[in-house]
């Protein structure tokens, strides 16, 4: 009688998919049954664990990704701990001698594969390129995203994808926990429902909301991914964080679609997603300090109120309170309104970058520790490759260039939506009589301005100038 095969562990991380999954194809090439995994491991991230809005989405993530290979012949086990106890107590359990698995740049996660050792055979999932292979002529790190993103395109063709396994042997499944054991969904308040109305999680909708996008706005994205109100992006970032498609199925879809400068203009944004992930691998510590450490010494101030205001879209600015509400009630914000939210947070109100890198976090559906980390450094001035701190985004001319018919503020702060354009994104300018007309009472319909403009610009400055005396020094 032939001796059974010991199976393979396939551990998915941020790869949830199987088309272009090099780990995945690896195991299927060894002949051997799979056991396709995924570890819910809220004890490695510490602070980082999931937030809320990452926690909705991995739920329908790993039930489609269930589906997926249960049509292919596998079925997903899934198993809670930290990682470094729970894989190789399942190769203990399984015979499995051999685990495939996705390199990921996080730092606790760079941290359990080297507890792992040698029974786990890393592949690229997650990125384009190998992080320690991008080197400066002196076999330096990039610091600047240009030079960084040349690089990146100097190396010649993104290699073709490679296609799902049209069957896979699946191992005898051990014990698994249940999907909704892990209560990944609100309960109680359920406040998914927005999050329902505009996302469908899995590698299916991944692909159909790719197509969309290279097939309509790609060819006017270099200008469309600034308006807010309009559909110019593609709105793929959360399932390309998932790992719902590859970047290079990305950069191939968009190379296919001729899109001219706007397809260009968004294989830039790809790469800068790379040069994150890069500077995070190089940066460990990005999350949590300033790449400029004079930075640290910033006095930000703490205002328990203001803060809050931000956070619920709340500030009497309208085109910051439209970017808020929009992300509670999607898990998503627009690109340009990110950056307009983030500058009013860290320059206007002088609230430390890190409080919005927090929230960010908990309720975005796309959060990214390397992407989130290094926007927010960018805005805040702190990173190696930033806006300067001195740049400071005024919310009221910032609406009125991005915004000019108000579609976007109209959408998400209907309380306003009567005001004319002219008045919209500066409600507190608005004849008594203008207010009265649109049914705005202003502090009791819509906020009052939580700051003045021009004095909190000033203080931002003082700040940024005192930090920048203490760098020269």
């Amino acid at each position: 009688m032939r001796k059974k095969q010991p199976p393979v562990l396939v551990w998915f991380r941020g790869d949830l998919r199987l088309a272009d999954n090099p780990a995945l194809d690896a195991a299927v090439a060894s002949g051997r049954p799979i056991l396709p995994l995924y570890v819910l491991d809220d004890e490695s991230p510490g602070a980082w664990r999931l937030g809320g809005a990452s926690r909705w989405w991995l739920h329908g993530s790993l039930a489609a990704l269930a589906d997926a290979l249960h049509q292919r012949g596998a079925e997903l086990l899934l198993r809670r701990g930290a990682t470094e106890e729970v894989v190789p107590a399942l190769m203990a359990e399984t015979g499995a001698e051999e685990v495939h698995a996705g390199r990921m740049h996080e730092p606790w996660a760079r941290r359990v594969e080297a507890a792992l050792g040698e029974r786990l055979h890393l592949h690229r999932t997650a990125t384009l390129f190998d992080p320690e292979s991008i080197r400066t002529g002196s076999g330096g790190t990039y610091a600047m995203y240009s030079p960084f993103a040349r690089a990146c395109r100097a190396r010649g063709g993104v290699p073709e994808p490679i296609p799902a396994p049209s069957h896979i042997e699946g191992a005898l499944l051990p014990r698994s926990d249940r999907l909704e054991s892990w209560e990944l969904l609100p309960r109680h308040p359920d406040w998914a429902g927005g999050l329902r109305e505009t996302w469908r999680p899995g590698e299916e909708a991944a692909q159909a909301r790719l197509q969309k996008f290279v097939a309509g706005a790609i060819g006017e994205y270099k200008t469309g991914r600034n308006l807010p109100g309009q559909p110019g992006t593609s709105m793929i970032s959360a399932h390309l964080h998932w790992g719902e498609f590859s970047p290079r199925q990305v950069w191939h879809a968009v190379e296919a679609a001729s899109g001219g400068e706007g397809g260009q203009s968004y294989l830039g944004e790809i790469l800068w997603r790379e040069f994150a992930a890069y500077l995070l691998w190089h940066n460990p510590d990005m999350p949590d300090q300033p790449l400029r450490p004079a930075f640290a010494a910033l006095p930000f101030r703490r205002s328990a109120p203001e803060l809050r205001a931000w956070q619920r879209g709340q500030t009497g600015f309208p085109i910051v309170d439209a970017g808020m509400r929009q992300l509670w009630h999607t898990g998503w914000m627009h690109n340009r309104v990110r950056m307009i939210a983030a500058s009013f947070l860290v320059k206007h109100l002088l609230i430390d970058w890190r409080e919005g890198e927090r929230w960010f976090w908990d309720t975005l559906v796309d959060a990214d520790l390397a992407n989130n980390a290094a926007s927010w450094q960018w805005v805040a001035g702190s990173g190696i490759d930033s806006q300067p701190f001195f740049r400071i985004f005024n919310p009221v001319t910032q609406g009125q260039t991005w915004d000019p018919a108000g579609d976007y503020v109209r959408r998400w702060v209907p309380e306003l939506a009567r005001l004319p354009d002219r008045s919209l994104h500066a409600p507190w300018t608005a004849p008594a009589d203008v207010l009265e007309q649109a049914g705005v009472a202003l502090g009791r319909t819509y906020p009052r301005p939580i700051v003045d403009l021009a004095a909190s610009r000033k203080r931002a400055l003082d700040a940024y100038r005192s930090t920048v005396r203490k760098e020269a020094a």
